[in-house]
C-alpha cells in the first residue's frame, strides 16, 4: 500500500508538469494572433491616411463634380483647383481632410486587419491554411472585408462629404457637422446613400484585393521571388485599384448625391430615383460616370500606395518582432 501511495507521488509533478505545460503554448498563440491583428490594424491605419492624404485635392475636386450637375472635363477640374487656390490658399485643397483621416484611419485598419482575418478563416474552411486562397474565396475575403470597414464607419464618410462640398462657414469642424445634421435633418440623415455604399463597396473591394493577391501570386510564380519590389507592389495596387472603381463608380456617384442632397437642395431619397434623375439631366456617361478620368488618376496612386505602405509596414513590425526589438 504505502509503496503504491509512493509511486502515486512520485508519478504527480510528471502530469502536473505536463498539465501546466499547456497553457503557455495556448497563450503563446494567443499572444502571436494577438499580435498580429494588432499589427494589421496599425499598418492599415498608417496605409489609409498616407494613401489619402497624397491624393486629398484630387479626391476634394472630384466630389464637387459628383454633387454637382455641372458637366466634368480635366480642364474645369484644374479651374477649380487653381480657383481654390488662390481664393483660400493651398490649405483649402486639404479641406475635409481631417474628416477623412478620422474616417479612413478606422475604415483602412478595419478592412485591411478585417482581410487578413477572413483570408485565414476562409483559408481554414476551404483547406488552405497558410497558401493562397482560390479564386472564389479570395474574392470574397476582400468583399467582407470592405462591407465590414463600411458598416461600421458610414456616418464619417457622410461627413466628410458634407465638408468637401462646402464653404468653411457652412461646417467648423466635424462636431459641428454631425450635430447639425442631427438636429436639422435628423440622425437617419447620417446614414443616407448607406445601401449604395453597401452595395458599390461590395465589387469594389472584392475586385481590389483578388486583383491585388492573384498579381501577387502570379508575380510569385513567374519570379519564384517570394516579395515582390516596392515598384511592383504599386504597379499591382493601381491595376487592382482603376479595376475596382471603374466597376463600381456609378454607385460612388449615387452615394455622393445622396450624401449631399441636404446642402444641394436636391432631393435624392433613392438609388433608382437618383440614378434616374441624373441619366435624365446628365446622361449616363456623363453623369453616372462624371469624373471616373480624374478616378483613373488619383484610384490607382491612393490603392497602389495605400497596399504598399500596408505591405511594407506589415513586413518591418514581423522582422522587429522576429529580432526581439518591438513588442506590443
Amino acid at each position: 500500500m504505502a509503496h503504491r501511495v509512493h509511486d502515486h507521488q512520485r508519478s504527480l509533478p510528471v502530469a502536473q508538469a505536463t498539465v501546466l505545460s499547456l497553457p503557455p503554448s495556448t497563450q503563446a498563440n494567443e499572444l502571436r494572433q494577438s499580435w498580429t491583428m494588432l499589427d494589421s490594424l496599425l499598418c492599415g491605419a498608417f496605409a489609409g491616411a498616407v494613401a489619402k492624404t497624397v491624393i486629398a485635392p484630387l479626391d476634394r475636386t472630384k466630389i464637387i463634380f459628383q454633387v454637382s450637375s455641372n458637366r466634368f472635363s480635366a480642364k474645369e477640374a484644374l479651374r477649380l483647383l487653381y480657383c481654390s487656390y488662390v481664393k483660400d490658399g493651398v490649405l483649402s485643397l486639404w479641406r475635409g481632410n481631417s474628416a477623412t483621416m478620422v474616417r479612413v484611419i478606422p475604415y483602412a485598419a478595419i478592412q485591411f486587419c478585417s482581410h487578413e482575418q477572413y483570408k485565414r478563416l476562409l483559408g481554414g474552411y476551404y483547406g488552405f491554411q497558410g497558401k493562397s486562397l482560390p479564386p472564389l474565396p479570395r474574392l470574397l475575403a476582400g468583399s467582407l472585408a470592405g462591407t465590414t470597414a463600411a458598416m461600421l464607419t458610414y456616418p464619417l464618410d457622410l461627413v466628410r462629404a458634407r465638408m468637401a462640398v462646402t464653404a468653411r462657414e457652412t461646417y467648423s469642424n466635424i462636431m459641428h457637422v454631425f450635430a447639425r445634421i442631427s438636429q436639422d435633418e435628423g440622425v437617419r440623415t447620417l446614414y443616407r446613400g448607406f445601401t449604395p455604399t453597401i452595395l458599390g463597396v461590395i465589387p469594389y473591394a472584392g475586385i481590389t484585393f483578388f486583383t491585388y493577391e492573384t498579381l501577387k501570386k502570379l508575380h510569385m510564380e513567374r519570379t519564384k521571388r517570394p516579395q515582390p519590389y516596392p515598384y511592383e507592389r504599386l504597379a499591382f495596387g493601381a491595376c487592382a485599384g482603376m479595376l475596382g472603381q471603374s466597376a463600381s463608380y456609378p454607385l460612388d456617384v449615387v452615394r455622393r448625391r445622396m450624401q449631399a442632397a441636404g446642402v444641394t437642395g436636391s432631393s435624392y431619397n433613392t438609388i433608382l430615383g437618383t440614378m434616374r434623375e441624373i441619366v435624365t439631366h446628365e446622361g449616363v456617361v456623363r453623369g453616372l460616370y462624371k469624373g471616373l478620368s480624374m478616378n483613373w488618376v488619383k484610384g490607382p496612386i491612393a490603392v497602389g500606395v495605400s497596399f504598399t505602405t500596408f505591405d511594407l509596414t506589415h513586413s518591418l513590425l514581423h522582422k522587429l518582432h522576429q529580432t526581439g526589438h518591438y513588442t506590443h
